[in-house]
């Protein structure tokens, strides 16, 4: 059976025709700060199987991520238990894009991923220059951060993005 999905602009359009959806964010705490859907719920994905019992029995759920990616991976999670899963079309990114409604109860931290952009640039610049003008061994610094990007990429795992999540400065304010 294949996933059930709904484009940014369908759900908005069933959402003000007063159809009932449960709208779950499986983004990080920090990533849903910084912009999601009225009326989403968090939900972390890697929490989603030990939560299961949040998602609502009689209304579809709505599963968002940032691209969908995430969304569809926590629906093969939880098609088994859930019946009524749906994956919105192009995550957070996508209803922004199409100029809906988004609340943001982050601070003015710097989003995540441009933390991990500012640190890896910052260590590959750091590792060839000091290869250059120090000694040639101080190329593995630049070739750490060129490989963590590379796995960051190729398999959506963030070693430093796992680290700067926990950083005191990015940790939800209750």
């Amino acid at each position: 059976m294949s996933t059930a999905i709904l484009s940014p602009s369908d759900l908005n359009a069933r959402l003000t025709h007063g159809e009932r959806f449960q709208l779950i964010d499986v983004r990080s705490p920090q990533e849903y700060a910084e912009g999601h859907i009225p009326g989403a719920m968090n939900l972390p994905m890697e929490q989603a199987e030990a939560r299961i019992d949040d998602l609502q029995r009689h209304d579809p759920v709505v599963l968002i991520c940032q691209s969908g990616r995430r969304a569809g991976m926590t629906c093969e999670l939880l098609k088994a238990h859930h019946d009524g899963l749906v994956v919105l079309e192009g995550g957070t990114k996508a209803w922004i894009d199409a100029e809906l409604p988004v609340v943001k109860t982050a601070s003015t931290r710097l989003p995540l991923m441009r933390q991990v952009q500012i640190g890896a640039g910052g260590m590959i610049l750091t590792g060839t220059l000091l290869s250059l003008l120090v000694h040639p061994g101080w190329i593995v610094l630049a070739m750490f951060a060129g490989a963590g990007l590379f796995v960051a990429g190729t398999t959506g795992f963030c070693g430093m993005a796992i680290l700067l999540e926990k950083m005191p400065w990015n940790r939800a304010r209750s």
